[in-house]
């Protein structure tokens, strides 16, 4: 309870500052003769052209890569249309499939026992049940940290027994995901190696999909999120669709239209001579935004396929919705401080690539300390008791409309593109919350702006929550005869 007081005081001081404060000044700069008609423009063409964004990244992911084999359409017109657009840009990135076979690939579990020993069983068995072999072979590494022994690990050791390709990393001294990782490379033994965190249910073919693009010369591939708790509740709800937009419109429209893209923590398919190279930073708050940097101005290639699709676990509740939101949004604030002038400097990105991410490093993080001043504009104006100028009146209004719309034309292909047909009602719940719930993550970004900027990078591990009983495939009479339990190896933390 006490973590909440403070954080709604943030709150509350930082929109006084940012709305009461702008308000007296914008009101003492009309009483004194000013119109700031500019700075109402100013506004406008903010909102629309995070509008235009939104409509160009909806139309641009109906389109979309693929890993998959290229069927040839069959008849004349088919034929015609495809041609058509290729010609025009907008076919896609069609590849042959590669004539290797896939390697031997790794899975790295990341995992704090203590948050994440209800689900982490469940998690493991559904990767060795579920998730073709390559022909190079498979191994699964869970790396993970607790403070204290558990009897969890117990039914980890005996399900090691089952599954010779399961190894278990304890990370003695580890703090972070990072360093669990970090630890982990020093043992994988697989040519493409897929970051997972604990909660992640990857497809069956998912390195046969990934290695379609490794094969091409890309060196990280991510994959698309989904969420599969959307039924819980009404937040899970909204989080769901706002994934399905995120990892099947933004983040493909991105890289479809500038060959870059985000590694963005989990479902991520490395080429493991690159991940060994760039490895993770535990002192950053988004160790895989900040890797993302790195292994891009490094030359490096990532990749966004929409195809590759993984399941999680979104939070359940406010609190640990707000805490997970504001770690993101200062770590994004955090990386695009430490990393905009590299970009700009940099000879491994052309210059839509660092147009591209200057937009996604800056102009999204500063866009929740921008849009807010829409509120004291007009605040001020209504305290004057005056009104907007006839001559911007239908500017304004049509940047109001068009950024309302563009939202909803974004869900709209959202519900077309989903990777499940969720219920209908999913979506008009998700219309009716839309300036609400940006206007809450806009408050949550903002606290995590003032937090960075406060020198506070102190983060709290998203709870799980209560889960639904999982029936393990466990049992005495499945256990090998032999008594001898697979060694769990431990690892000092390395940075």
């Amino acid at each position: 309870m006490r973590q909440w007081s403070v954080e709604i005081r943030k709150a509350f001081f930082t929109h006084v500052l940012l709305i009461g404060v702008p308000t007296v000044f914008f009101y003492g700069l009309r009483s004194g003769g000013w119109s700031l008609t500019g700075l109402h423009l100013a506004i406008a063409t903010f909102y629309l052209f995070s509008a235009f964004m939104l409509l160009m990244e909806s139309s641009t992911a109906m389109f979309r890569r693929y890993a998959r084999p290229v069927r040839p359409p069959r008849g004349k017109l088919l034929r015609w249309y495809h041609f058509f657009k290729d010609r025009i840009g907008i076919g896609g990135a069609k590849h042959p499939m590669p004539t290797q076979p896939v390697p031997r690939c790794s899975f790295l579990v990341a995992a704090y026992l203590p948050n994440e020993q209800d689900i982490i069983l469940e998690t493991l068995e559904y990767i060795l049940l579920n998730v073709q072999r390559p022909p190079g072979g498979l191994e699964v590494i869970l790396a993970y940290n607790t403070p204290t022994d558990l009897p969890i690990e117990d039914d980890l050791r005996q399900l090691a027994q089952l599954y010779p390709e399961l190894r278990l990393l304890r990370v003695e001294g580890s703090h972070s995901k990072a360093e669990n990782l970090n630890a982990a490379f020093e043992v994988v033994t697989g040519e493409i190696t897929c970051i997972l965190d604990a909660d992640h249910h990857p497809a069956p073919d998912c390195f046969f999909r990934a290695w379609h693009w490794i094969a091409q010369g890309y060196d990280v591939v991510q994959g698309r999120s989904i969420i599969r708790n959307h039924n819980h509740n009404l937040l899970t709800q909204t989080i769901a669709i706002e994934f399905e937009m995120m990892y099947g419109i933004i983040h493909p429209a991105k890289s479809f239209l500038t060959d870059s893209s985000i590694f963005g923590g989990s479902n991520g398919y490395w080429r493991t001579s690159v991940l060994k190279r760039i490895r993770f930073n535990p002192r950053m708050l988004t160790e895989d935004i900040d890797a993302s940097m790195r292994t891009l101005l490094k030359g490096y290639r990532i990749l966004h396929d929409r195809s590759i699709i993984s399941t999680e676990l979104a939070p359940v509740d406010l609190h640990s919705f707000w805490f997970q939101r504001k770690r993101w949004a200062q770590g994004w604030f955090e990386v695009g401080l430490k990393y905009q002038n590299r970009v700009w400097v940099s000879d491994k990105l052309n210059l839509r690539q660092k147009v591209f991410w200057t937009y996604l490093l800056y102009y999204c993080e500063f866009y929740s300390l921008v849009a807010i001043q829409i509120i004291p504009l007009v605040v001020s104006l209504s305290l004057y008791q005056d009104s907007v100028p006839h001559s911007i009146r239908q500017y304004l209004w049509f940047s109001t409309l068009l950024s309302f719309w563009s939202g909803v034309a974004q869900t709209a292909v959202t519900a077309k593109i989903a990777a499940i047909r969720y219920p209908f009602s999913y979506y008009i719940k998700h219309m009716l919350m839309l300036i609400p719930y940006i206007t809450f993550k806009n408050v949550i970004a903002i606290v995590g702006v003032y937090d960075h900027i406060r020198g506070n990078d102190s983060w709290l591990v998203t709870p799980r929550g209560k889960q639904p009983s999982y029936h393990s495939i466990i049992s005495p009479s499945s256990l090998p005869s032999s008594s001898n339990s697979p060694a769990v190896l431990n690892s000092t933390k390395r940075l």
